[in-house]
């Protein structure tokens, strides 16, 4: 059976996938900086990056030097390690989630090795693409020779697969979700039973207790 997307969810969905992850960030000498992306299974998501070094006498950010590079390391929902790899100043890394959730994506610096860096700041500016934003459609154009007609197709069918990859991991949560909620449950009820059944052991005893010691003093 087909998936059929709703024209809710169709929007909301669109939305999502039209915000930009663009950004920069300052780290420190030996700084790690890491960032989580909830990605859905069987998705490619590119990341560019370039630096700018803290420059004492003009009072601004710089670029970089070539010697001064940066590590990436990125690991998936179950923490597994599926990219670490130095790169230069400026750089570009790719991977392909495989298991949808929250993916972990840090960055440091090689900075050690670089006296120019000793006590300074490094500006990072960091772009990740997810999904069909990984695709060049100018030159998937000129390569497969489309119009723009078929190109603005080509774009609508990606953008709707991706859609329905999104569907498919809320839905995997929402699943995990339950499982978690019904299991939650589960070990609340049997906490209860089995305070239920403390609290009835206990009161037998203190019955019993009781008898003895009246029966000890003679009182009954």
């Amino acid at each position: 059976m087909t998936p059929v997307v709703s024209f809710t969810g169709f929007l909301a969905a669109f939305a999502w996938l039209s915000l930009s992850n663009a950004l920069y960030f300052h780290i420190g000498e030996t700084e790690k900086k890491c960032f989580i992306e909830e990605i859905p299974d069987e998705t490619m998501v590119i990341g560019k990056y370039r630096t700018q070094l803290w420059d004492k006498q003009t009072g601004s950010f710089l670029p970089s030097t070539p010697g001064l590079g940066m590590h990436v390391e990125i690991r998936d929902p179950e923490t597994k390690i599926i990219l670490s790899r130095q790169y230069g100043s400026e750089g570009r890394f790719t991977f392909t989630s495989h298991t949808p959730g929250e993916h972990q994506i840090c960055l440091h610096s090689n900075s050690t090795k670089m006296a120019l860096f000793a006590g300074g700041k490094l500006r990072v500016h960091l772009d990740i693409q997810v999904g069909e934003h990984t695709n060049n459609y100018p030159e998937i154009a000129a390569k497969d020779k489309l119009t723009e007609l078929q190109l603005r197709v080509r774009q609508l069918l990606d953008q709707i697969e991706q859609i329905q990859k999104e569907q498919n991991y809320q839905r995997y949560r929402e699943e995990r979700f339950r499982m978690t909620s019904e299991s939650t449950n589960q070990r609340v009820l049997w906490w209860s039973i089995a305070q239920t059944l403390i609290l009835i052991i206990i009161g037998i005893w203190q019955m019993r207790h009781l008898k003895s010691f009246f029966e000890a003093k003679k009182l009954v």
